[in-house]
């Protein structure tokens, strides 16, 4: 209890003395049960690269572009008419709030990389006129304030009031770590307050209805020292409100919430409440050291990427609630796959990473982002898919708007936040979690001055240059990840290749005394492989999934020339290699893969739909198919797409 106590004691005068300079994403720098700490986002610049030109556009464009679409569809006029500056009636779903604080918190994450005058100063209208509209209780919500009233709290379980506040603490929380200007922070904190004094086991029963709130609350308490934030977020995860509020089964299923979480034995129900209630629960483990938590933690990870997670990192096979199917249930042309819940699935896995130092949750992390999250976002940065199929016959997938649009703030939040994400650090030295040309301006844990600098055309290019100067000569170990993709990877210092086989994912520890500008060079290895399904994916019986290093790739029907029908074509060849070319004018920039295939001489769809036939050849003609990288499908018009490509039946996928 006397550690809890001082580090509280530490936290609530990081407070006053402007530790919010050096708090990361997520703040685990006295949390006591992690094994890596953050890094800041203004202790890592991305340079020209990958990352850089996405976090440009979303910087230029996205965010922009999508604070005009809130304001239009009267999100900020919500607030606005509950003080009289607005006659408009109450526009958008029950958690619009949520939206334009998501916004916020992408907004701050940008200032986290650097002040931007006029962008600051948005956020603090935005800060006055949203907390006008806050009730002297500490109540804040829009939809449940005047005409609707009567209703506040009484149907938690689709209502989002706790959602809504969730986001608009990590808002605060972003804006804050950017400026230390704790105005929007203290208004959220007044309604957490409000909260916490009315509910609770001995008062009125609470249920987050969409989880959220119990990672915001822990990261409040990391930010603020107030051991009353991580209890609420305890009790919210505990489940122990079924009965008062008479939750059914199906309910609680849907809700991912309701019932203890350390009695949760598979995912189910809602992906993105179903990630996010994780999130929570990692938080609160990495703060408690609960043993129920991290063992339910452990087998719910397992259950995801052994059975319920795509190739891209998505996460949500039905469309019917959002929801994550059964076991091996993983359609492509249904698959929901929401940008929220393959930003989820990265957000937890980086909580599972700080929690344990281990690669696989890194893999996933960079899987997710790669993948089933850029593809999210257009190149332009003004469109968004809001589902992430792995097929489409050719429908519009991308728009600028969305009636529920979390997605697009989402997107953006977590384009801002990179940065934060590259780098960890242990008492043992500093961890290296994602690669691309970035400079990392830090220190060890014990104080020592840090700069790290990459150098690199990973995606596209697997050798990667790695510049370690500290403020002085020093003992400590560099963790390079290596990613579970790359079956054979060289790893030297300063030109001496070193004798250990560095593992696929794992972390690969190199320890000794570092000098400024000592050079670590990686070499990953980035063939292109075919990817086979676990049998019981039916879906994906016969076909196979291209991966090159990090990228998943498809078949796009804007690249096969003259082929007719994307889904008449087949792989042939399988023992031939990939021929791969880096196209500068394609797509932005992108390594384009070309294999032989076969495309049938006889369209499938000029046959009958039940023929009484034996199995028997069928005639093919040679083709040579393209692959783009999945993220980049649906930039050129409306087209036809598939990751799971049939394969020649007769040849062994290597």
């Amino acid at each position: 209890m006397r550690v809890v106590i001082a580090l509280c004691c530490l936290a609530v005068a990081g407070l006053a003395q402007d530790n919010w300079r050096s708090e990361g994403v997520i703040y685990t720098d006295h949390s006591p049960h992690v094994k890596l700490h953050t890094v800041p986002v203004r202790a890592v610049k991305i340079e020209d690269g990958f990352w850089s030109a996405r976090m440009r556009i979303n910087v230029e464009r996205s965010i922009p572009s999508m604070l005009e679409e809130l304001e239009q569809h009267g999100v900020v006029d919500n607030f606005l008419r509950l003080t009289g500056k607005s006659q408009a009636p109450r526009k958008g779903p029950v958690y619009t709030d949520s939206d334009i604080y998501k916004w916020i918190e992408a907004a701050g994450f940008v200032l986290q990389s650097g002040d931007r005058p006029e962008l600051r100063k948005t956020i603090d209208r935005l800060t006055d006129e949203i907390l006008a509209a806050q009730e002297p209780s500490g109540y804040l919500n829009t939809y449940y304030q005047n005409e609707r009233r009567d209703k506040r709290f009484t149907e938690m379980y689709r209502s989002h009031e706790l959602y809504c506040l969730g986001h608009l603490l990590q808002a605060a929380i972003a804006y804050y770590r950017a400026t230390g200007n704790r105005r929007l922070l203290d208004g959220g904190m007044r309604y957490a307050n409000y909260l916490i004094e009315t509910f609770g086991p001995t008062k009125r029963p609470a249920l987050t209805g969409h989880p959220e709130l119990e990672m915001a609350l822990v990261e409040l308490y990391r930010t603020t020292g107030e051991r009353k934030y991580l209890d609420f977020a305890g009790y919210l995860l505990s489940g122990v409100e079924r009965e008062r509020l008479h939750l059914t089964d199906q309910q609680i299923v849907y809700l991912f919430s309701g019932i203890p979480f350390t009695s949760r034995t598979e995912f189910e129900g809602h992906a993105v409440r179903a990630m996010y209630a994780s999130c929570g629960a990692t938080d609160y483990y990495a703060e408690t050291g609960d043993a129920a938590y991290r063992a339910t933690l452990e087998r719910l990870w397992k259950d995801l990427v052994n059975h319920k997670m795509y190739i891209t990192g998505g996460v949500g096979s039905r469309e019917a609630g959002e929801s994550i199917g059964l076991a091996y249930e993983l359609p492509n042309a249904q698959a929901y796959g929401e940008s929220c819940a393959a930003i989820g699935n990265m957000m937890w896995n980086w909580r599972m990473l700080a929690v344990t130092g281990e690669a696989r949750f890194a893999d996933v992390m960079e899987r997710a982002l790669y993948n089933g999250i850029n593809s999210g976002m257009s190149l332009s940065g003004t469109l968004y898919c809001y589902r992430n199929p792995l097929e489409s016959v050719g429908e519009k997938i991308r728009n600028e708007w969305y009636d529920t649009t979390c997605c697009p703030p989402n997107l953006e939040r977590t384009f801002a936040s990179l940065p934060g994400y590259f780098y960890a650090t242990s008492a043992k030295g500093v961890y290296v979690n994602l690669y691309d040309n970035s400079r990392l301006d830090w220190h060890l844990e014990n104080g020592t001055g840090l700069q790290i600098e990459q150098k690199t055309r990973y995606p596209w290019d697997g050798a990667v240059e790695i510049t370690v100067t500290p403020a002085r000569a020093a003992e400590f170990s560099v963790f390079a990840r290596v990613p579970g993709w790359s079956q054979a990877t060289q790893i030297a210092v300063n030109g001496v290749y070193d004798a250990v086989r560095p593992e696929p994912g794992e972390y690969f520890e190199i320890r000794r005394e570092w000098k400024a500008e000592d050079r670590i060079e990686v070499k990953f290895d980035m063939t292109a492989r075919m990817i086979r399904a676990n049998p019981l994916v039916r879906e994906d019986a016969g076909r196979v999934a291209v991966q090159r290093g990090p990228m998943v790739y498809c078949l796009e029907s804007a690249d096969q020339a003259g082929l007719g029908s994307l889904f008449d074509a087949e792989l042939t060849g399988t023992f031939e290699p990939f021929s791969e070319k880096f196209e500068g004018d394609l797509l932005n920039g992108v390594v384009e893969l070309r294999h032989t295939g076969a495309v049938a001489e006889k369209l499938f769809e000029d046959e009958p739909l039940y023929q009484a036939s034996a199995p028997s050849a069928r005639p093919f003609k040679p083709a040579e198919l393209t692959f783009i990288p999945y993220y980049a499908w649906a930039n050129r018009g409306m087209s036809s797409m598939e990751v799971w490509v049939p394969v020649d039946q007769s040849a062994t996928v290597r």
